[in-house]
């Protein structure tokens, strides 16, 4: 510290000093967003992530219609492009399971609970935020997902969906199951066949959440406030 300098003056002098590195930084990112019309790109995955111009023409059209509908891409369909074949099989099993089954009784936001339940217990940031946001749109409750997510066993649910979920975090944990456990389905409306739904959505996003690890896949801003505030019209 230099002699003509107290303390507290050199201390301010180094806090001055830390304030303009901070605002050449902002100013820098400014400059970058203006010159490029885009902001800095954080890093959505460990592995490298193709252009969307590189990637096979049948998954650009995928990127496109998912920016079309939700005004984003999600970040999942840009890590795995990594690997376009695992992509394409991802995206298949993932409609198979989630879209509504003829003669099945789970709805979406069924799907989605037992999805969040899952992920929390797997501690899938990525799987926790993206589909905490779907369950509020389709159970159109803004709280609950959080509850799922915190803690499902505490969670406001009712008897059905606590069987659901019940059931659901059985198969997560490798548990056997008995024919007990198919009957309280049933006496919630839910068959074998739905017991096979809820199933196969545990392995999927047993997997999903996986992947997600591997990646260190990032979840979208976007899906933080899905479901919480109103969509602005366009």
């Amino acid at each position: 510290m230099p002699r003509c300098f107290n303390k507290t003056t050199y201390i301010n002098i180094l806090k001055l000093d830390i304030l303009c590195q901070n605002n050449l930084h902002t100013l820098f990112n400014s400059r970058q967003t203006f010159c490029t019309g885009l902001p800095q790109k954080e890093k959505i995955s460990s592995f490298p992530v193709p252009d969307a111009s590189q990637v096979p023409e049948d998954l650009q059209k995928l990127m496109e219609n998912a920016k079309e509908k939700g005004g984003f891409i999600p970040n999942v369909f840009q890590a795995l492009s990594h690997r376009p074949e695992e992509l394409r099989a991802f995206v298949k099993f993932y409609d198979a399971i989630m879209e509504d089954r003829n003669g099945g009784h789970l709805t979406k936001a069924d799907k989605e609970m037992i999805v969040v339940a899952v992920s929390s217990y797997n501690k899938c940031r990525y799987c926790i935020i993206a589909h905490s946001a779907l369950f509020r749109i389709y159970s159109k409750n803004k709280l609950l997902a959080d509850q799922v997510a915190a803690n499902w066993e505490t969670a406001d649910l009712d008897e059905r969906q606590k069987a659901i979920l019940q059931f659901a975090m059985k198969v997560t944990k490798c548990e056997a199951l008995s024919e007990k456990d198919f009957e309280t389905l049933t006496q919630h409306g839910l068959d074998r066949e739905d017991a096979w739904d809820i199933g196969s959505v545990v392995a999927f996003f047993s997997l999903s959440n996986r992947m997600a690890y591997l990646t260190s896949m990032v979840p979208n801003e976007e899906f933080y406030l899905l479901g919480r505030v109103p969509k602005q019209k366009k």
